[in-house]
């Protein structure tokens, strides 16, 4: 039916290009050959695997999407694909990936000045800076236009002061995109490492994406040129349509952790006997296989279909948070589903099913909730807003 850690039930990979198929094949060895043998023990210490950075920026996989200054210039299909292929390893590798490409680098492509982009997206292309983006705060997740971080003109300078929480990259961050409000305004700053009173300090104790960065920034009365504002970014548009692009990378990198969990389940039920035959032979086992490869499957459509409106410039936000919502809700589903099917070993790091299971639980959450992005879509089809 499908090759080898494939599953393409209605023959998507013809839709795709040949570099798309390409790029999405050398990413896949990178991930079985050098991310996959090292993810299980960063997971258990709690860290990022920061040896993959290199041959990550080696393969063009930050801002991969994203034109000139070093970056690749893929299609949006390409960058999915991307996507799906670090996630199918780990929700933290490709969180690494999106945070660095779509957040931090996308920010200062779309918002920044010449000189900003100059200076820092080869530098990020290379993967010899890293980035982050602080938007999120510890009382305003799903509300960020409610943020209490405070910006300041002070002559030649800015002084920002306040706390951005939950901020993958962050410690390992030489650049920090933080989201400020000047007044009632929304601004963009670039916050690097080393400056006085600026620091990132990780959020330990996590049972979810534990083999990723999570850190806390804290802003006191730090003092940046104004030449380190991100000049063309006022109001929530500005971080909007950073997460915009990030929600577009987590559309496919659920489908990546779905397929995981897929293909461990059937490997396991195959080859698992009770009652004298394998488990895949019963009649429930067979359902939950049959219900993972209809969700994958459509999952895969809408993502595919997304991608291309997003190369013909025609992807609306709302679009995106449709499948953000419905794709990691099933990706979710299926790991569940797939370490139900495991039995008691479902729950040991021999197979990557409950690593997967805990991490879609925050891929649930980040980016949008799940009732935030229902929201955003019912607003879009009755034209009333039930968030305000």
């Amino acid at each position: 039916m499908s090759a080898p850690g494939e599953l393409d039930y209605y023959g998507i990979d013809e839709l795709l290009t040949d570099e798309e198929r390409m790029t999405r094949q050398s990413v896949r060895n990178f991930v079985e050959r050098e991310a996959v043998p090292v993810i299980e023990g960063a997971h258990s210490r709690e860290e990022f695997p920061k040896q993959l950075l290199p041959r990550m920026a080696e393969l063009g996989l930050f801002g991969a999407h994203l034109k000139g200054y070093g970056c690749a210039g893929m299609s949006a299909v390409a960058y999915g694909l991307i996507c799906q292929e670090l996630e199918a390893c780990d929700s933290g590798l490709r969180s690494m990936a999106s945070v660095q490409g779509s957040l931090a680098m996308y920010a200062i492509h779309r918002w920044g000045s010449e000189e900003q982009k100059q200076r820092w997206l080869p530098e990020m292309a290379a993967g010899r800076a890293i980035g982050c983006f602080g938007l999120t705060e510890p009382d305003h997740g799903s509300d960020p236009g409610g943020m209490v971080t405070r910006a300041r003109r002070d002559g030649s300078h800015w002084i920002l002061s306040g706390t951005k929480r939950w901020i993958t990259n962050g410690s390992i961050s030489q650049v920090a995109v933080v989201w400020a409000k000047d007044g009632d305004t929304i601004r963009g700053f670039l916050v690097e490492q080393g400056t006085p009173g600026y620091s990132a300090h990780d959020i330990k104790g996590k049972f979810s994406l534990r083999a990723s960065i999570t850190s806390e920034l804290i802003l006191e009365d730090v003092r940046i040129p104004a030449a380190n504002q991100l000049p063309e970014a006022q109001g929530l548009s500005g971080p909007f349509s950073c997460l915009n692009q990030a929600r577009y990378g987590i559309v496919w990198g659920a489908l990546g952790a779905a397929r995981t969990c897929y293909l461990t389940a059937l490997d396991y039920t195959r080859s698992r006997t009770q009652f004298a035959r394998p488990l895949a032979g019963y009649q429930l086992v067979q359902q939950k296989l049959v219900h993972m490869v209809s969700e994958i499957t459509k999952g895969q459509l809408l993502a595919w279909r997304l991608g291309r409106l997003k190369d013909a410039g025609k992807a609306r936000p709302e679009q995106v948070s449709l499948a953000k919502r419905n794709n990691v809700q099933i990706a979710l589903d299926i790991a569940r589903l797939a370490r139900d099917m495991l039995g008691a070993n479902g729950i040991v790091n021999e197979y990557p099913v409950i690593r997967h299971m805990m991490n879609l639980e925050t891929v649930n959450t980040y980016e949008g909730t799940h009732d935030m992005h229902t929201l955003i879509v019912g607003r879009d089809i009755t034209g009333l807003d039930a968030v305000r």
